[in-house]
Order: C-alpha cells, then sequence, then structure tokens
C-alpha cells in the first residue's frame, strides 16, 4: 500500500449532511457477526506466515492457503505467474444468476522481512491486532474471503459473476501482476478493492481517488575545470541544475491536484573542480491523467531556457502507478457505501489520497464509467509499514457489512429486485 495515513489529501464529504439513518438489514448483519472469529482464525493464520515481496517460499504457501479457501467457497481458481519478483496471481471466478460483473481486489504480500512472522506473531490487545501486514494488507484477504462466506451463508447469489485478485507484489508496485488487474477489471461493472482504511482521529473512510505517481529526472552536462586556474573554462553543471530546478517548480497546479517536487539532487565532485555533471530526481503526484503529458511537454520547454552557456539539459518523466481518478461512477458507489454505513448509525468519509493503489491499474481510461472502482473497504488499522501497524478489531463486523451490502447492491442495479436463493 503506497498511501499512508498523512497523504489523505481531502474526506470532502465531511461537511455534506449525513445519509438518512435507516436500520441495518437484519439478515445481513447476523451473517456478518457470525463471521467475526472465523475471520480473526483467518487473519492470524495469514499474518503468521512471512510473505514479504519476493520471498517466494512464504508466498506459496499462503497461495495454497488462499486457494484451498477460495475453493472451499465456490470458486474455480487460476493461478497466474508475476515473474518480476515471483509469485503467483491468484485470478478466483464463481458464477451467479445475476448479470453484474463484479470484482474484489487486494494483495497479500508485505513490505516485512523474513522471520518477522516469528519475531512478532499475530497477537490481540487493547482492541486492536498486531502482525506484519496485519492490515496491509492481509486484512483486506481476510475481508474478501469473509464476505464471500457471509453471502454464502446467505444464499447471496444475484451477481453475474464474482472475481476475486489477490496478488503478490503490490508493495513494489505490482511489476508481474499490474497487467493481469488490469485485464481482469476490464469489462467489470464494480471494482471493490481492500486496501486498509485510517484509525486517523477516529475518521472512518472509503476511498474514491487516489494519486498516481511519477518520477521527474532532469540531468546537466557542463564542462569541468580547475576552479582556482581557470573557472572561466567550466560550464557548472550544479549552477544550471539549481537554475532549472527553481523554473521547474511551479509545474503543479493545485486545482488538478498536481504536484512536482524536487527531492534528490547531486552534483560535483571535488571542492576545487567545476563540476561537470548534475542530476536530480522528484516526485510527480496526480489526479488527471493527461497531466503527465502536460507536465513532461511544458517541462521540456522551460528547460530551453539555460542560465549556464553551452550546458546540456535533459528532462524525463517515468510512469510509475497511475491514478484512480475523480469520477461520476466512482462518485455513485461511494456515496450508496456511505448510505450501507449508516444503516449501522455510524458516518463514513470519501477520501481522495495522495499515494497509489492497484486500484489505479483497474481503472479503464477508455471506459472511465466501466467499472465504477472504490478503494479502502479493507479493515481499519493503523502504523502501516512499521513494527507496530495494526488493525482496530471492532471494525471488523461492520467493514464486512459494508463490503457485503455493497456487493448485494451492486448485483441489483440491473433492476433485480432480490439475488438470494
Amino acid at each position: 500500500m503506497r498511501a499512508t495515513a498523512p497523504l489523505i489529501l481531502t474526506l470532502f464529504l465531511a461537511l455534506m449532511p449525513r445519509p438518512a439513518l435507516s436500520a441495518p438489514d437484519e439478515a445481513v448483519y447476523a451473517a456478518v457477526k457470525a463471521q467475526n472469529e472465523p475471520y480473526r482464525e483467518t487473519l492470524k493464520g495469514l499474518v503468521d506466515v512471512d510473505t514479504g515481496t519476493g520471498q517466494v517460499p512464504g508466498l506459496g504457501k499462503v497461495e495454497a492457503t488462499l486457494r484451498g479457501l477460495l475453493e472451499g467457497l465456490g470458486f474455480s481458481v487460476e493461478a497466474r505467474p508475476a515473474p518480476a519478483l515471483g509469485g503467483n496471481t491468484l485470478v478466483a471466478t464463481k458464477p451467479g444468476k445475476g448479470q453484474r460483473r463484479i470484482m474484489m481486489l487486494v494483495h497479500y504480500d508485505t513490505v516485512f522481512g523474513e522471520g518477522d512472522a516469528a519475531k512478532r506473531p499475530y497477537t490481540e490487545r487493547d482492541g486492536r491486532a498486531y502482525g506484519p501486514g496485519v492490515a496491509d494488507a492481509k486484512g483486506g484477504v481476510a475481508m474478501v474471503l469473509h464476505t464471500v462466506a457471509a453471502l454464502n451463508a446467505l444464499h447471496f447469489d444475484g451477481y453475474g459473476t464474482l472475481t476475486v485478485v489477490f496478488n503478490p507484489d503490490e508493495e513494489r508496485g505490482s511489476p508481474g501482476s499490474r497487467a493481469e488487474i488490469g485485464k481482469v477489471a476490464r469489462g467489470q461493472d464494480v471494482v471493490l478493492s481492500f486496501e486498509p482504511s485510517f484509525d486517523e482521529a477516529g475518521v472512518d473512510a472509503v476511498t474514491v481517488a487516489t494519486k498516481g505517481i511519477n518520477y521527474a529526472s532532469l540531468t546537466v552536462k557542463g564542462r569541468a575545470s580547475h576552479a582556482g586556474g581557470a573557472p572561466e573554462a567550466g560550464r557548472n553543471a550544479v549552477v544550471e541544475i539549481a537554475h532549472q530546478i527553481l523554473q521547474l517548480q511551479d509545474l503543479g497546479d493545485a486545482d488538478k491536484g498536481t504536484s512536482l517536487h524536487w527531492t534528490i539532487v547531486q552534483g560535483g565532485t571535488k571542492p576545487n573542480i567545476i563540476p561537470d555533471a548534475a542530476k536530480a530526481e522528484g516526485d510527480m503526484r496526480y489526479f488527471v491523467p493527461s497531466e503527465y503529458d502536460r507536465v513532461l511537454a511544458q517541462a521540456r520547454t522551460i528547460i530551453e531556457r539555460h542560465r549556464v552557456p553551452d550546458t546540456e539539459v535533459r528532462f524525463d518523466l517515468a510512469k510509475g502507478r497511475p491514478p484512480l481518478p475523480r469520477n461520476p461512477a466512482t462518485q455513485d458507489l461511494g456515496a450508496r457505501a456511505r448510505a450501507i454505513y449508516a444503516e449501522l448509525g455510524a458516518d463514513l468519509k470519501l477520501a481522495e489520497i495522495g499515494g497509489g493503489t492497484d486500484a489505479g491499474y483497474a481503472f479503464q481510461p477508455d471506459s472511465p464509467g466501466k467499472p465504477a472502482i472504490l478503494e479502502s473497504l479493507g479493515i481499519v488499522g493503523g502504523r502501516y509499514h512499521s513494527a507496530d501497524e495494526f488493525a482496530v478489531l471492532a471494525s471488523i463486523t461492520p467493514r464486512l457489512y459494508l463490503a457485503t451490502r455493497l456487493v448485494m447492491e451492486a448485483s441489483k442495479a440491473d433492476g433485480t429486485k432480490d439475488g438470494t436463493k
């Protein structure tokens, strides 16, 4: 998971009226409440195995566990290699009797090292669960499995197809699974992604937009010379790159949520040598896909204005994780999620975040309304990527209720009245 709590940009419905309260669906609530203890047992089993990205033995062990659990829930399961870093992406499908195609997505790798699970096994204390990846995102994996278990207990099959995707490499940018995520997502009506939500000052939220990430690089080639004996013969690459960084600092667009921050600068070798080379690296974040082309084009025009003559300047912008842009379909799905949560007497915020997730790979730029995508449906937690990472146990039942009702509501969007057998 690339987003962290300080990167929450907007809880943009905070000032809007809460949806009208209505009673929870008693059958659904009973079904998800019955999953609370089994959920915790599943979570413990997942957390107690090391699955850091690229740790193939642990990934393989958890993959086998997940395959067995999915098959037990009635899915046909296919393992698709994610060769860049090792492990497989599991794609599980289950046909229903409706029309709508619904996909549930989350990763099962973590950022933690080999042996961390043995050092810090799954524990519960003071209303929280602890352990490597307990929230990010093994809590989400368990949420998917037990949402389906609740649907099965309700004899609900009103979807056309229910698809589950578990990938093994999200924490390194999903290099081996991103294409599969996009391929499976194409043609889906709804994608529900189960990264964790944030235990941030009591805020309970799902995510309706994530920023994409691009990597800027700026290089300057100058000419070396003796700094004392012949400085005029040199072409100072450090001076030129400082000039260029100042010129490029206003490429962001706050109204569109675009930023470009220069974060690394290197140049020079010794104090008495005019430097002949310098380089800088920057971080670009954006919601609007077309901003990549704008920033690249404007930057390459700007760098033609040199401070130091006879220097060569190059600007490049490498694409990273794409955004989940602001779009009406996801906004509508978020509003439905708020209404469902209100059935529990709870207020659900809709967040836009500055970090990227696999929801960006599921988004289809040529078909922005299909699928509708909602992120952060996993467990509520915090301190992600640290030894203190935790999941809030009290969030299990309401989050299961939210996911279960969302699947049911999304399945009925074709006009059917009921999806139960």
